[in-house]
């Protein structure tokens, strides 16, 4: 109803004609558009302005006490404004969904999108803020002097492979999280589900070679975080093949990856990667051919997260795999990051924490794949996002971990 009165139906933007001529509502005939107009969030008050005195209260001249009371003691700004309980969701519209680089207006339904999953599922408060601009250090300075109004940083929807340089730019500039979900939220949840895809084959982690398609943001975090859990070998391919260090053509951040993944020394193709491994993994699009998957290693795994189309259409990995997730919402084990930002952002918020570490992620990925149990099985490694126990357990798994490791302010 607000949203009608500030944006009233126009039917100047249109889609199509109708028999006689005029122009359409895009939303008469899609209900995506519907649901989007006006917007999908709105701000809200939580406190009462029903008369002068609450005026007086929230407004001049009560806030003025505060105000000086937070000049004089800096840090109380957590305690009387929104700062301790808000995320800024912020992209340059460079890498969006599976659409690309689209520019930061066509971003603003994704980013919106992503704040009313913070509080849908988190409890977080998020404002989505798309900016005109796509240099590194131009993103830096302006997040950086936007920092003081908010707890924690979400990073979304940026190209690799500046989206790496910016993270680590922004969390030596600023005291608060910043997290660049693309990477490591896919990171958290796809560990998660690969854990409990080892338990159910009575494996651990270190018994699987692992092979990731795509060494983008995705695909780097998530190797990164394998290692660090313990994989027993992890390799990644782009599209030029299998990353190792006598290759030429490598970025910057591919060299840092070739470093430590690779033990095996594969080189070639992916599907040359595939023979005989335990695991795939894909955030690249494409299609891998069913013969190589038919090469993986008996009892293996395949998470094809591309969206919509898949990797590896689950028909076909169900042939050669035992477990098989994808990050679809149609099929199961559906690995999706709304399972890991909300609580992760949530148990750092809590704490007050300067950043989220590695301890942090490793902790969130447990914890999500703990909620499980003993219910695990090859079509439930991963819970839904509306098991009402993810959130608090990954909110609850990342505070104490903040703790331990030393990042918590309280």
């Amino acid at each position: 109803m607000a949203a009608e009165i500030v944006n009233p139906r126009s039917d100047s933007a249109s889609g199509s004609t109708d028999q006689d001529g005029g122009a359409e509502p895009l939303d008469s005939f899609d209900p995506a558009f519907a649901l989007h107009r006006g917007g999908k969030m709105a701000v809200q008050a939580t406190v009462p302005l029903r008369d002068k005195d609450d005026l007086s209260l929230a407004y001049t001249p009560g806030v003025a006490r505060v105000c000086t009371a937070i000049a004089e003691q800096p840090e109380l700004v957590n305690d009387y404004t929104w700062k301790s309980s808000v995320v800024a969701v912020v992209t340059d519209g460079t890498a969006v969904l599976g659409l690309g680089d689209i520019g930061p207006e066509a971003s603003l339904p994704v980013m919106e999108g992503k704040a009313i999953l913070f509080k849908q599922f988190g409890g977080v408060d998020a404002v989505p803020i798309a900016l005109a601009c796509t240099g590194v250090d131009e993103i830096v300075e302006t997040v950086v002097r936007l920092a003081p109004s908010f707890g924690g940083i979400n990073l979304e929807d940026i190209s690799a492979p500046r989206c790496f340089e910016i993270e680590r730019k922004l969390q030596e500039r600023v005291d608060i999280p910043v997290f660049h979900d693309d990477q490591h939220g896919t990171a958290v949840v796809t560990l998660a589900a690969l854990r409990n895809a080892a338990r159910l084959s009575r494996r651990e982690i270190g018994q699987l070679r692992a092979v990731i398609s795509g060494a983008g943001a995705a695909g780097v975090a998530i190797a990164k975080m394998l290692v660090e859990a313990g994989i027993g070998d992890v390799a990644l391919a782009d599209r030029k093949g299998i990353i190792s260090a006598d290759r030429d053509d490598l970025t910057a951040v591919k060299r840092e990856v070739a470093g430590f993944t690779n033990k095996a020394g594969i080189k070639g193709s992916l599907e040359d990667a595939l023979a005989g491994a335990d695991v795939f993994i894909g955030v690249s699009g494409g299609t891998v051919p069913e013969e190589a998957v038919a090469s993986m290693a008996e009892g293996a795994f395949v998470f094809a997260m591309a969206n919509p189309n898949p990797e590896v259409h689950p028909d076909v990995a169900h042939k050669y795999a035992a477990v098989v997730a994808t990050g679809r919402s149609d099929f199961p084990n559906q690995i999706n990051n709304v399972l890991a930002f909300p609580g992760i952002f949530a148990g750092a918020l809590q704490v007050r924490a300067s950043r989220i570490t590695e301890g942090m992620k490793i902790a969130a990925a447990e914890a999500l794949a703990a909620v499980v149990g003993d219910d695990l099985a090859a079509d439930y490694v991963i819970p839904s996002p509306f098991d009402e126990r993810v959130a608090p357990a990954v909110t609850a798994a990342v505070a104490a971990a903040a703790r331990a490791e030393g990042v918590a302010r309280r």
